[in-house]
């Protein structure tokens, strides 16, 4: 694996445009880096891209998965100044958007403004007092109109080993993804293999609920982030930047199954690949949608530890992303046995 290749995929992939619902850029973008390595590639009905690459006669349907959406905001109302109001695409914080740039599907930035006179001056503002400026003198003169949806503006960074950039999440779960389909290229695998990028994660994994009940798998893994327990002062929690790829035992919204867990565990010791245990007290991933899906799917997540979720500017350990792709490439290489 070279570092130089799947920090190229990340900062391609960061730096795209594709808030929930409205995933076309990005979809294009990751369409073009998979094509030439799987035996299928469509987009269904609600914009999933789903890629599929056969393995052995008999195998199980192996579905791993990652959301290629970001969060955002959508213009909900423009005054007669040319001032836009919205409302989250996903969960924001109004603490990180003050004087934050947005970017819209045309290619129009807006910088994100708070009122200044409000009664509650000393505290945190609400969404609903902030607004965004786009340039425009009145409403008619407005580049932007209700229903556009923008992006956080943040070009990607490598500084040492983390890697800094706005949509992190999940875009680096769906680099490693290319980067473990790209290592499996020329090697045979037992699964028949699907690899989904999902939409719609951020506002209720509806794309991985979707997906995953066409596709009916044996067994569905996510690849996501996760929260960090390393900064100051804060929450505890056993996962840091740097000391490799976290297998979820719980989060907010599931359990993860014993026997996706086990495999993960087991597969990363036999293969000596750093690894941590994560129980995520809020929040989930594209695996709770998975895990119901028709009569009940083995699911469980890969996680990459993440400083800032959610936040115009996240942060990853590129350490951390490398082994998770080794992880992945393990899983693949072998059929889904685990011991007990």
């Amino acid at each position: 694996m070279q570092t130089e290749n799947i920090q190229e995929l990340t900062r391609k992939f960061v730096e795209s445009y594709g808030p929930s619902g409205a995933e076309d850029q990005i979809r294009d973008v990751i369409r073009a880096e998979v094509e030439s390595l799987v035996d299928e590639v469509r987009v269904d009905a609600l914009g999933n891209l789903i890629t599929h690459k056969t393995g052995d006669e008999g195998g199980q349907r192996l579905l791993l998965a990652a959301h290629m959406d970001e969060i955002g905001v959508m213009v909900t109302y423009v005054d007669e100044k040319g001032f836009a109001r919205f409302t989250p695409i996903g969960g924001i914080n109004p603490l990180t958007c003050i004087g934050g740039r947005v970017m819209f599907a045309s290619g129009v930035v807006g910088v994100i403004g708070v009122e200044q006179k409000r009664d509650n001056a000393d505290k945190i503002p609400q969404i609903n007092q902030l607004y965004l400026d786009v340039g425009g003198a009145s409403r008619d003169d407005c580049p932007v109109q209700v229903g556009d949806a923008g992006v956080f503006v943040r070009p990607f960074a490598a500084q040492g080993s983390r890697w800094i950039a706005k949509a992190m999440d999940d875009r680096i779960g769906c680099a490693v993804l290319v980067a473990a389909l790209q290592e499996m290229a020329d090697q045979d695998s037992p699964h028949d293999l699907y690899v989904v990028f999902s939409v719609q994660e951020e506002v209720g994994l509806r794309g991985a609920r979707t997906s995953a009940y066409g596709i009916d798998p044996d067994v569905a893994i996510a690849v996501d982030v996760t929260g960090t327990g390393d900064t100051p002062e804060s929450r505890h929690m056993a996962v840091k930047l740097g000391a490799g790829p976290a297998v979820k035992i719980q989060d907010a919204g599931m359990i993860a199954h014993p026997m996706v867990r086990n495999l993960l565990v087991q597969r990363a010791e036999a293969a000596e690949i750093p690894y941590q245990l994560e129980v995520l007290t809020g929040g989930s991933t594209d695996a709770a949608a998975m895990q119901l899906t028709r009569a009940g799917v083995p699911a469980g997540c890969l996680s990459i530890p993440c400083r800032y979720i959610h936040s115009p500017s996240e942060m990853v350990d590129r350490r951390d992303v490398e082994n998770g792709v080794r992880l992945l490439v393990e899983v693949l290489r072998q059929a889904l046995s685990v011991e007990s």
